[in-house]
């Protein structure tokens, strides 16, 4: 596969030199099992479908091997100082996103989680990593809009990315338009041609990678939306993708859910989030036990109009920024406490040190060699994207 020619790149070079050894796993407390029929989701594809059809008549589409062609960022190797327990293999933006101080990258997910295994994990001909971010207004302003960044992961094509910026349509089918979608864009699943963003205190919206739109560079880097006649600009981005989809979350529990992070399960054909939250003391975010819910798709690979939970979890740990599960096991990253949990039922717990800042988690199937968990930091300036052997963190 391309992504251990990679691997054995970056070890030539001495990137993997000198890692830390296999954390020693704590015994930890385990989460406890909720009623998963309290738990449900409204879904629909097709709200926006007049909207989007004009768009798509007035903007034309660019596929995704289209924009991958017009890549224009190029990523960089991880730093040597860079050490975690099993790393396998990953990249870092380039200087001027590493260290951008009004967006921050959050969500993960791969063509893996898209297509499988099938062809070498590739999604219209290319093995991707992608990236949501949120953008501020300023360093130190309110959110403001939020992109995602699609990075080629494959030796056959050049070691770059493009920014795509998220949009919801407006409008009617007479005039359509667009405006910047200002979420948090926490976690991140990416199934068949749809991609799944986490809007915090909703749910998640959806969006068709079938549907990417091509936009004017000009104008300036406030202006957003259409302008006059077929122009449309977009912050000066090339593509924006828009939304076709709201997924709702309703509970009978009484609290409603924080949807920080979402991740795909391919076994199981579901997708998984959890909540960050705090013992006590917060202000921006519950200060209550967080929760892991886990929602099946239907046969046809989307959500049904109602989905009904098939599993749910109390959890015993706090300030939770990732999550995946696999094979009925789960991972649990807390970026406040530089802290991995691995747990599966009726088996105790384990905790293993993990990085700062981390962020969501993406599982990496390989046919051929050991899967990996996918991460990524938010800090300015050490923003690492980065596998690790999921083996390494009890998932042996």
């Amino acid at each position: 596969m391309s992504l251990h020619r990679l691997a054995q790149a970056a070890l030539a070079a001495g990137l993997l030199a000198g890692l830390a050894a296999a954390p020693a796993a704590a015994a930890a407390a385990a989460p406890t099992t909720l009623p998963a029929d309290q738990y449900t989701l409204n879904a629909s594809y097709t709200q926006f479908d007049a909207v989007n059809s004009a768009l798509v008549s007035t903007l034309g589409t660019a596929a995704v091997h289209t924009v991958m062609d017009n890549a224009n960022h190029d990523r960089t190797a991880l730093p040597s100082s860079f050490s975690v327990a099993g790393l396998s293999t990953g990249f870092r933006f380039d200087s001027g996103d590493n260290s951008d101080c009004a967006s921050y990258p959050q969500g993960i997910t791969t063509s893996r989680d898209a297509v499988g295994t099938a062809n070498g994990g590739n999604y219209d001909g290319h093995q991707l990593v992608a990236v949501s971010w949120y953008t501020k207004d300023g360093c130190d302003g309110a959110q403001q809009r939020s992109r995602i960044t699609l990075v080629d992961w494959d030796a056959d094509y050049p070691n770059a990315y493009r920014k795509i910026l998220l949009v919801e349509p407006t409008g009617t089918a007479a005039a359509p338009d667009f405006k910047d979608i200002p979420i948090h864009a926490g976690g991140m699943s990416w199934y068949g041609d749809y991609l799944y963003v986490a809007d915090t205190g909703k749910g998640m919206r959806v969006f068709d990678m079938r549907k990417i739109l091509k936009t004017d560079t000009g104008g300036t880097a406030d202006q957003i939306g259409h302008q006059s006649g077929s122009t449309y600009y977009a912050h000066n981005y090339a593509y924006v993708l828009p939304q076709v989809g709201t997924i709702t979350s309703k509970t009978t529990s009484g609290t409603n859910l924080a949807w920080s992070s979402i991740s795909l399960d391919r076994v199981s054909k579901s997708i998984v989030m959890t909540e960050y939250t705090c013992p006590s003391g917060c202000t921006d975010y519950p200060n209550r036990a967080p929760r892991a819910i886990r929602y099946p798709f239907a046969a046809s690979g989307t959500f049904a109009a109602t989905t009904t939970a098939s599993q749910a979890l109390q959890l015993p740990w706090y300030k939770l920024n990732g999550v995946a599960s696999h094979n009925g096991r789960w991972w649990f990253n807390s970026s406040g406490s530089k802290q991995l949990y691995y747990w599966k039922p009726s088996a105790a717990a384990q905790t293993f040190a993990w990085v700062g800042s981390g962020e969501s988690l993406s599982y990496w199937e390989d046919d051929t060699a050991a899967d990996l968990l996918w991460s990524l930091q938010e800090g300015a300036g050490n923003r690492n994207v980065f596998a690790v052997t999921q083996a390494t963190y009890g998932g042996g």
